[in-house]
């Protein structure tokens, strides 16, 4: 799925591609799956008057005491969203529904972290927008534009054909030499490193970079794996279900079948579409069985798969870590960026505007 807030990605991407042509223009229609069987739409806080009476009213409560504040002073994502959202809403929704996304204390996660991604409402919109039902369409990806065939990976494709990769090639070395300058990947030679991939990876095998001080604190940087559940569910209007429910560990059903009706196999009755559900960390196929039974919209097991890094984890220390190995590398025109290599939550318009910036930068040092 594609959209940015930035104009020039947002140029950049189309002019490499055909949105009519070749993408389909989805509106987002997410809901949140309580365990008594309300959905409530996303965001939660503009849909209050869904809820239960006395939940109404206790979250209304919460929101006239956080009314009388004058300041936040959260420095973390727990203590931001009880600030922001009272102690209701904090315990029925935030706090579950992110514990199993993250798998810690809310309290250890840094608001920098997120920096972008939060809801900052203040409380006179929240309760304008339930006393008018507005629908918000201010956060991230409100509506995208999907691929009619072979989502993401018709972009790299495409993206790809007028390129030159070496695909299948593992690189085993990457030296720097002092006295001509350049670097030897493997057995070639370059003038400028891009890397792309794991910083994990890249200490263990630079070489002619001095960055042994730095290599304990990076083995020490946590993330998270996710395993993806391939499925199919019953027909719904929705793109993503989220799911606090404490009955089973999965966070989130991305209901793909209604992104492109050709993400849908023909075999399937009318009454069916595809989804992925999601879960933080391995899981057991017996787990996901198991768990699929406690779910809505009744999913049916297809495959799994699963992915050792999907989410970073930063804490305070992060990113002068970071920021401390890029100027190393600068030094030896080794540059990085990407999601694992900065260890940055990116998603994928906001990589394509830090790969955009690096590739600014390197020209005008040309």
């Amino acid at each position: 799925m594609f959209n940015s807030k930035r104009q020039d990605v947002f140029d950049w991407f189309w002019s490499n591609f055909n949105q009519e042509k070749d993408f389909v223009k989805t509106e987002r229609n997410s809901v949140v799956h309580f365990n008594n069987e309300i959905d409530i739409p996303y965001p939660v806080e503009n849909h209050l008057y869904m809820f239960e009476p006395e939940i109404q009213k206790n979250i209304i409560s919460d929101l006239l005491n956080i009314s009388t504040k004058n300041t936040f002073v959260s420095d973390n994502f727990g203590t931001f969203l009880r600030e922001r959202f009272g102690e209701t809403l904090y315990k029925i929704y935030f706090k579950p529904y992110n514990e199993k996304v993250w798998r810690c204390s809310l309290n250890d996660i840094p608001l920098s972290w997120l920096d972008g991604k939060l809801p900052m409402p203040t409380v006179k919109e929240i309760l304008f927008n339930n006393i008018n039902h507005v629908k918000e369409k201010s956060f991230v990806h409100s509506s995208f534009w999907y691929e009619k065939l072979n989502g993401s990976q018709y972009i790299a494709d495409t993206l790809a054909k007028e390129i030159d990769i070496c695909y299948s090639t593992p690189v085993h070395s990457l030296s720097y030499s002092t006295e001509n300058k350049n670097w030897r990947i493997n057995d070639c030679l370059f003038d400028i490193v891009v890397f792309c991939g794991n910083i994990k990876q890249l200490v263990h095998i630079v070489d002619g970079i001095d960055v042994g001080k730095y290599v304990k604190d990076v083995d020490a940087l946590e993330s998270h794996g996710t395993t993806t559940v391939f499925c199919e569910i019953d027909k719904n209007p929705y793109t993503w279900i989220y799911q606090p429910s404490q009955q089973h560990q999965s966070h989130r059903i991305i209901c793909t079948g209604n992104f492109c009706e050709t993400n849908n196999a023909a075999s399937l009755p009318n009454d069916r579409i595809t989804a992925t559900v999601e879960f933080t960390d391995k899981v057991t196929l017996d787990k996901i069985l198991e768990d699929l039974k406690q779910m809505p919209c009744h999913p049916k097991y297809i495959c799994h798969q699963y992915n050792q890094y999907t989410y970073p984890i930063q804490n305070s220390k992060t990113r002068h870590l970071i920021n401390n190995l890029k100027s190393e590398f600068m030094k030896k025109n080794l540059y990085i960026t990407g999601r694992f290599a900065e260890w940055e939550y990116y998603n994928m318009d906001v990589a394509i505007g830090a790969a955009m910036d690096l590739c600014k930068s390197l020209n005008r040092m040309r």
